[in-house]
């Protein structure tokens, strides 16, 4: 059985390594795709998925590092993805938004989720049925652990969260079928927690995804009342493999939102009042 309190204690130590490397002077490579890769996402990976192998070693995990040098398991019905340092533009930047993920997937669904920002102390789960919910960590410790649940669309306009290392383009054409009174960057799947805890309406993205990029974060999000949908409007799921299209899980263009009034299956032309 997968206790979410595992997760917590497996993300948190991760979190540690990876704030360990953090104050060093690291290294910098880059993987087949041009994406940056450091000892911490490693370190992290390694730490990770061997804790869920000793408590699930029936489920699979899918990791970055380890798809990225081709290791990937049969997966099932149920299976883990795991992205240990998600943000590393962020990381070497050193401007403290990265995130470890750790999401559960059952049946396409991702049904349970952690999100930690070591760097900021600041950590999100939750799961289908038992809500979402947020807590400050220092140490191994965590305080003000609260619910948290996505709030409705302001008639003034909305608040989008985007994408703070990758470039707006199509994104900024996108919105404008909505009235959006704020922009706000924001690096590695911290958007989907923003929208979860009522801190932004939406998030569009309009760039490459992988499936552990968003897993977890979905989940917390789903679990916070919230909803992620492809750009045609269908939910947007996981374990997408032999992909006509594209490389095992990779994700379409999506969008994250709190308020149901914010969906995609609507007309696009001209602006939304909410």
């Amino acid at each position: 059985m997968v206790e979410i309190a595992d997760l917590l204690d497996i993300a948190v130590a991760a979190g540690a390594e990876i704030l360990r490397i953090y104050e060093t002077d690291f290294a910098v490579a880059y993987k087949a795709d041009e994406s940056p890769v450091t000892l911490a996402d490693v370190a992290a990976e390694k730490i990770i998925v061997a804790a869920l192998n000793e408590m699930v070693p029936a489920i699979p995990v899918v990791a970055e590092e380890a798809a990225a040098a081709g290791q990937v398991p049969v997966t099932a019905d149920r299976f883990f993805l795991v992205d240990p340092l998600d943000g590393s533009k962020e990381f070497i930047t050193r401007n403290g938004e990265f995130t470890v993920n750790i999401g559960l997937i059952e049946h396409g669904v991702p049904v349970l989720g952690v999100v930690y920002a070591p760097a900021l102390g600041r950590i999100w789960w939750g799961g289908a049925g038992a809500g979402a919910h947020s807590a400050r960590v220092a140490g191994a410790s965590m305080s003000e652990q609260r619910e948290i649940r996505v709030r409705g669309a302001a008639a003034a306009g909305i608040e989008v969260v985007g994408s703070r290392s990758h470039g707006a383009g199509d994104t900024d054409a996108w919105l404008q079928r909505f009235q959006v009174a704020r922009f706000v960057p924001a690096g590695s799947s911290l958007k989907f927690c923003l929208v979860a805890s009522g801190e932004a309406d939406l998030y569009p993205r309009l760039g490459r995804t992988m499936e552990w990029d968003t897993a977890a974060g979905d989940a917390i999000l789903r679990a916070a009342g919230g909803r992620v949908e492809t750009l045609l409007g269908e939910v947007l799921c996981y374990g997408k493999r032999n992909q006509s299209h594209d490389c095992d899980f990779a994700n379409p263009h999506f969008v994250a939102f709190g308020d149901p009034a914010l969906g995609l299956s609507r007309p696009a032309s001209g602006a939304i009042d909410v």
